[in-house]
């Protein structure tokens, strides 16, 4: 059974990936704080048992939070708000993830209405994954075409950036268009690594280039399965 938000297939989204590059180069209390938060994310992604980071995840979604109070008009903050929502809700009960994906959906949209380049675009490549790989109606809101257009969006704002593409070849290998998804892993293993964010950009980079020697594993294959028992758990509530 897939997992709501496949963090294989949202890591770097929800590392932000362009999150200095659309920052002000002078620190700042809120650049500093996003770049904390960017930091624990990645070592609980990365570093923490499986089952260790549901708590983990909680913990800082109540940072994001708070935040976000004291930044009531900072998109980065609201966008980090929701990719640890997102992340929080993989170890949830599918009733709670449920819940938690149309919360994300409509934070994720107040970002990109507030600022569409916020992290460069990144909030686009989050909804766009978050569109292709959550179940569809009656269920969620899942749908291929919104999407598109989503990655088409992000592409439109960071062309060569390195989530945008990488996510987008991933989103077209599960279109069954492997041929038209190599250039775009090709662009993605070559995106500069940033010295700000050599932890995250050399992970995924590593993917990239992985991926166009093994298009065809597994690792880029996802089903759209999880959460078809929320309404049977919902039903009997």
């Amino acid at each position: 059974m897939k997992t709501l938000f496949p963090l294989k297939a949202l890591q770097y989204a929800v590392l932000a990936s362009v999150l200095l590059a659309a920052s002000p180069t002078r620190a700042d209390p809120i650049t500093d704080a996003l770049n904390a938060i960017e930091t624990d994310w990645a070592k609980i992604y990365y570093q923490l048992p499986k089952q260790q980071q549901g708590p983990a995840y909680a913990q800082l979604l109540e940072k994001a939070v708070k935040l976000c109070g004291q930044y009531p008009k900072a998109t980065g903050a609201l966008f980090w708000q929701a990719v640890i929502k997102a992340s929080y809700a993989d170890h949830q009960d599918p009733v709670s993830a449920l819940s938690a994906v149309h919360e994300v959906r409509e934070m994720l949209k107040q970002v990109i209405a507030s600022d569409p380049k916020t992290m460069g675009g990144s909030a686009y490549v989050v909804l766009g994954t978050l569109y292709h790989l959550t179940p569809g109606w009656p269920i969620a809101f899942g749908d291929d075409e919104e999407a598109e257009k989503m990655f088409q969006a992000a592409l439109k704002i960071s062309p060569n950036g390195i989530d945008s593409n990488f996510y987008y070849a991933q989103y077209l290998v599960d279109q069954g268009k492997k041929d038209q998804a190599l250039p775009y892993f090709e662009r993605a293993s070559t995106a500069p690594v940033r010295p700000e964010q050599v932890f995250a950009d050399t992970r995924l980079e590593e993917e990239a280039k992985q991926a166009l020697t093994t298009v065809d594993g597994s690792p880029l294959n996802r089903k759209k399965d999880h959460l078809s028992n929320a309404n049977t758990s919902a039903s009997n509530k």
